[in-house]
């Protein structure tokens, strides 16, 4: 009978934590929206995760791109004529390899994204504020254990 309760108990652990999951996401997505519309009107949160991509790895493919983002090439190619019309990427030829383009973030894109994410830079500062450092840490050591496959 315990291992019976001890199972649900985990069954219910695991359910409460995919909970809090699906309301972090939530939440995440929100902010990918909001400041998808403050770099440009309109843009689609897409368009917004394939920006940052680019910024992140500061000169990328668009073979690199489509499998970080686990996406398409065609589809990440027109995103990203979308991105040099809106004047945020900009596409130099790739020097180790004369058939492809190196993708890399406009000075003005840099700017917009910058004053894109400006209102919510302290919001996870904010949000913890009042919390122990121990337990922020202990949560940054789960979280990594939890992304990675491993026992904390």
């Amino acid at each position: 009978m315990a291992e019976t309760d001890a199972r649900e108990a985990r069954a219910d652990a695991v359910r409460a934590l995919e909970a809090e999951f699906g309301e972090l996401i939530t939440q995440f997505r929100r902010v990918i929206v909001e400041n998808a519309h403050r770099v440009s009107p309109g843009m689609l949160p897409g368009a917004y995760k394939v920006f940052t991509t680019i910024v992140r790895g500061e000169s990328v493919t668009i073979s690199a791109l489509a499998e970080a983002l686990l996406t398409d090439k065609g589809q990440i190619s027109r995103t990203v004529r979308e991105l040099e019309a809106l004047g945020l990427v900009v596409r130099t030829p790739d020097p180790a390899d004369g058939r492809s383009s190196l993708l890399s973030p406009t000075a003005e894109g840099l700017e917009r994204l910058a004053a894109a994410r400006h209102p919510r830079e302290s919001a996870l500062a904010d949000a913890l504020e009042h919390w122990d450092v121990r337990d922020i840490e202990r949560l940054a050591h789960l979280l990594h254990a939890l992304t990675s496959g491993t026992t904390p």
